[in-house]
C-alpha cells in the first residue's frame, strides 16, 4: 500500500487556559490555503461559542474518530482534524484510520455568537492534554474560540515548536473524496425528535461483535426507527452500529436526529447520521461494511476517467470561493459549462479534497484539504490499470460490444442505457455497486479518446 508522511508543524500547542475574563481555547493551525495563497498558520476566527460545552463535546468526537480504526484495531497515528472557515461556519472533519468512518461538526453562524469566520482550510492541533480538558468543560460559561494564532503572535512566529509526522496512506486519501461523492447520492430518510433520538442511539451496540456483524437495517415508524431483518421499501441501511459510539458524546444536548441514505436495492449500502444540536451539527458518514472502507467503492471513477472532466475542473476551480454553499447553476453561468459538466468538475475536484458536500444544505462546499490529495487519483488502482489496457491496445470496440484483453482472458464489455456491463468477476460481484470495473473504464476512456498512458495487461 502506498503511503507518505503527513508533516504537521504548529507554533505551539493547542490549550485551554483561564483567567480572570474566562476561558481561552486557542486552537494551533499548521499550514494551509487560505484566499491569501499558502499560510504556515493562518487564523481563521477569534470570538464567542455560544454552546462551549456542547461545541466542546462535539471536537471531542470529531478527535475520536480520527484516531479509531474500528476494524482490525490497532494503535493508529492519529491524523488531527481539518478546519475550514466559510465566512459564516467553522467546519470540524476527520477520517478514521480503518477508512470506515467520516466525521464532520458545523459550527453555524448561530454557534460563534455572531463573530464571522475567516476563510480557507487547515489541520489544527488536539493534543492529549487538550482532550483532557475539552472533557471537563460544563455548563455554558463564557469561551473564547481563537482558530490560529493570536494578533500578536502573527508577527512574531519564529517557526514551530510541535511538529507531528502521521503516516498517510493513499487509501486513506482516496476514501476521504468517496465519502463525499458517495453522500452527494443520499436522501433525508428519517428525522426523530430529541427523544427518540436519544432512546434509538443508546440502543445500539458499543462494540463490534456477533450482533452487528453484517449490514443491519431499520426502517422510519411514526417518530422513530424499527429494525427490520431486510432491506423494505424506505429502509436505511446501518453498517456497524457500533461506528456510531463518537455521537454519545452530544447526545444530550441533540434537538433531533437526521438519517440519510440512497434508496434500498437490497445491498449494504453507506448512510449518514446527523445529530442536530444548538447552533451547530455533528455528522457521521458509515462505508457499506465495516470491514470495508469507502477507498474501494469507486465512485469518482468514471469521472477521472474523463478528459474533459479534467479541464473543466481546473476552470471551475477559478471561480470556488470558499462558499459555504456552491450554487451549481451560478457555476454553470460564470463557466459557461452545463450544470451537469460542473457537478462532474465538482466530482473530480472531491478526489483532489477541494470540495466537501454538506448534506443538510444538499450543496458542495468549497475547502482545500492540508494534503496532496491528487495522489489518491494518480495511485488509484482501477484507474492506473484501466489507463494501460486502454494506452496498450487491449481494447476493441464493435458498436455497443467491446473485447478487452487482459493478461490470458478476455471479456466482453457491453453498453445498455448508456450502463456498462462486463463478464469479469468483478462486475459478477458487484454489478456497478461499487463503481466501473478497471475493463469498463478502459472502453469509456477509448470511447472518448482520453489521454492514456501506455503499459503492461
Amino acid at each position: 500500500m502506498t503511503r507518505s508522511v503527513q508533516a504537521l508543524a504548529y507554533a505551539r500547542p493547542s490549550a485551554l487556559d483561564s483567567s480572570q475574563a474566562g476561558q481561552l481555547l486557542g486552537l494551533e493551525t499548521s499550514g494551509g490555503l487560505t484566499p491569501r495563497g499558502a499560510e504556515a498558520h493562518p487564523r481563521f476566527f477569534s470570538g464567542f461559542l455560544t454552546s462551549p460545552g456542547i461545541a466542546a463535546r462535539g471536537l471531542l468526537a470529531v478527535a475520536d474518530v480520527a484516531s479509531t480504526r474500528y476494524y482490525q484495531r490497532t494503535l493508529p497515528a492519529s491524523l488531527d482534524p481539518v478546519v475550514t472557515g466559510n465566512g459564516d461556519r467553522l467546519r470540524f472533519e476527520s477520517f478514521s484510520g480503518c477508512c470506515g468512518v467520516y466525521a464532520r461538526l458545523d459550527v453555524l453562524q448561530d454557534g460563534l455568537d455572531g463573530a464571522r469566520t475567516g476563510h480557507g482550510t487547515t489541520n489544527v492541533d488536539v493534543n492529549n492534554p487538550l482532550r483532557e480538558a475539552l472533557s471537563r468543560i460544563a455548563g455554558d460559561d463564557p469561551l473564547h474560540l481563537r482558530v490560529g494564532p493570536d494578533e500578536m503572535a502573527v508577527t512574531t512566529l519564529d517557526g514551530p515548536v510541535v511538529e507531528k509526522k502521521v503516516p498517510l496512506p493513499d487509501r486513506w486519501l482516496r476514501g476521504f473524496a468517496e465519502a463525499q461523492v458517495v453522500s452527494v447520492g443520499f436522501d433525508l430518510r428519517a428525522e426523530l425528535p430529541a427523544a427518540e433520538a436519544v432512546r434509538f442511539l443508546r440502543s445500539l451496540p458499543r462494540s463490534s461483535g456477533n450482533a452487528s456483524r453484517g449490514a443491519r437495517w431499520v426502517v422510519p415508524a411514526g417518530k422513530t426507527l424499527r429494525p427490520t431483518t431486510r432491506p423494505v421499501p424506505g429502509a436505511v441501511c446501518l453498517p456497524g452500529p457500533e461506528r456510531l459510539v463518537a455521537l454519545q458524546r452530544v447526545l444530550r444536548h441533540a434537538t433531533s436526529l437526521r438519517v440519510y441514505g440512497p434508496v434500498a436495492d437490497g445491498a449494504a449500502t453507506a448512510s449518514a447520521w446527523e445529530v442536530v444540536l444548538p447552533g451547530m451539527r455533528l455528522t457521521l458518514t458509515l462505508s457499506p461494511d465495516a470491514s470495508r472502507g469507502f477507498s474501494g467503492e469507486g465512485g469518482v471513477l468514471d469521472a477521472l476517467a474523463t478528459d474533459d472532466a479534467a479541464a473543466d475542473a481546473e476552470l471551475v476551480s477559478v471561480l470556488l470561493a470558499w462558499e459555504p454553499q456552491i450554487d451549481l447553476a451560478d457555476l454553470a453561468e460564470q463557466s459557461g459549462l452545463t450544470v451537469e459538466r460542473v457537478r462532474a468538475a465538482l466530482t473530480r475536484l472531491g478526489t483532489a479534497g477541494r470540495v466537501g458536500y454538506d448534506l443538510a444544505d444538499a450543496s458542495y462546499f468549497h475547502r482545500e484539504l492540508p494534503y496532496d490529495a491528487d495522489r489518491a487519483e494518480r495511485h488509484n488502482p482501477r484507474l492506473v490499470a484501466a489507463r494501460q489496457l486502454a494506452g496498450s491496445g487491449a481494447v476493441v470496440i464493435d458498436t455497443d460490444v467491446a473485447a478487452v484483453t487482459s493478461g490470458e482472458r478476455r471479456y466482453q464489455v457491453r453498453e445498455k442505457d448508456g450502463m456498462l456491463s462486463c463478464t469479469c468477476q468483478w462486475w459478477a460481484d458487484y454489478r456497478g455497486r461499487r463503481g466501473p470495473c478497471k475493463h469498463a473504464l478502459a472502453v469509456r476512456m477509448v470511447r472518448r479518446g482520453a489521454p492514456v498512458a501506455g503499459g503492461a495487461r
